[in-house]
């Protein structure tokens, strides 16, 4: 179902490789639209899954799976960055897919994707490429202290190594299975941003407010948005994802992570090519969250507004709190403006994304001190 220019119509199947919590935000922001969703996924009881018009339950290589997706969906999305690069080229050959799979390939290594940024004129952290041990034995003084990373599948603080030398890069190459890594120095961080961009296959891009995030345990704790930076460093670190998004050709949805350093300088750290945890806060304080304008740039429609209404903070809920049992979400509903998101998923695991609830509020400090106190009550750890 599309019109003449090749818009895809409400009512258009709309696929989805992934069925995760973000693909379940996806879901549920194209039905509101009147699109119908197709998730493949392998799991039977995934958030997105339950809530989808149909799941395909197969492999991401399946072919009859993929086969079934392509003839049903009118266009085709990922929410996650480690699908398979031929399976996005083989529904490619049958439908709309973005974000392609060229794109998504140099965002799922970090080696390559520290070097595309870098071939876009921005900054990165000094790196070094290590595929044996003889490039640690080899690497600059200058590299340490370092963070020894993987160069594929890493996420939430998994796949990498604190080194303060090169003994314990020697030593954390081998903890890591010795798979191609990048050393990395530790730079002296202020805090961590990102950027959600989005660009349709016109050219047409637009950047989100900057979200300031802050980490524990190597995983998103909350988002603080509009990020406390000065105009200047919110209008660089907007620009330097509308260039990485426009080299990319990417169209789709994409987050851009930067480190802020003592006086203000900008370094990237690395880029999901999806809607991101830190966007969560676009649902509820944006005109246009950031899975509607997957669903629109998927569609081929017009890229939506991405005003932010109100300052918002989003606060990430682990399986850690349910350690008690069920947290008590009448306590959190009892503060006007907190907006509790849970994800359907029926295990609670230390470090499991369960939900996410975002304090609306007139300052950004009003937001802050909703988001404290749900802190407190919900039992977080105090940091």
């Amino acid at each position: 179902m599309s019109d003449r220019a090749g818009v895809l119509l409400p009512g258009a199947w709309l696929g989805l490789l992934g069925g995760g919590q973000l693909g379940r935000m996806f879901a549920m922001a194209a039905q509101s639209m009147g699109y119908r969703v197709a998730v493949l996924d392998p799991g039977g009881d995934s958030p997105a899954g339950t809530v989808a018009d149909r799941h395909l339950r197969a492999d991401y290589l399946d072919p009859e799976g993929l086969r079934t997706l392509a003839d049903l969906c009118h266009g085709v999305t990922t929410e996650f960055e480690n699908v398979p690069a031929r399976a996005l080229e083989f529904l490619a050959a049958h439908c709309r897919v973005s974000p392609a799979a060229e794109a998504v390939a140099i965002a799922q290594d970090r080696a390559r994707e520290k070097a595309f940024v870098r071939s876009c004129g921005i900054a990165t952290a000094p790196y070094l490429e290590v595929n044996d041990a003889r490039d640690i034995d080899n690497a600059s003084a200058a590299l340490f202290p370092g963070i020894l990373k993987t160069s594929r599948l890493g996420y939430d603080g998994k796949g990498q190594v604190r080194v303060a030398d090169r003994a314990e890069a020697r030593a954390g190459f081998e903890k890591l299975g010795r798979v191609p890594c990048v050393l990395e120095k530790r730079l002296p961080l202020e805090r961590e941003v990102s950027v959600i961009v989005a660009r349709g296959a016109n050219g047409e891009a637009t950047t989100y407010p900057v979200a300031e995030n802050e980490h524990a345990h190597g995983i998103l704790d909350m988002s603080i948005v509009p990020a406390r930076v000065s105009p200047a460093v919110a209008g660089r670190a907007r620009e330097a994802a509308l260039a990485i998004v426009q080299g990319l050709r990417y169209v789709g949805v994409l987050c851009v992570e930067f480190f802020v350093l003592p006086g203000d300088e900008l370094v990237v750290n690395e880029m999901a090519p999806r809607p991101h945890n830190s966007g969560h806060y676009t649902i509820d304080a944006c005109v246009t969250s950031q899975f509607e304008q997957q669903a629109r740039v998927l569609a081929g429609l017009p890229l939506g507004s991405t005003e932010q209404l109100r300052p918002a903070v989003m606060v990430n809920l682990l399986g850690d709190l349910w350690k008690s049992g069920e947290p008590d979400w009448a306590r959190v509903l009892a503060h006007p403006g907190a907006k509790l998101h849970l994800y359907g998923k029926k295990e609670a695991r230390p470090g499991r994304k369960m939900g996410h609830v975002t304090c609306l509020g007139a300052t950004l400090d009003e937001a802050l001190a909703t988001a404290r106190a749900l802190r407190t009550e919900l039992g977080f750890e105090t940091r």
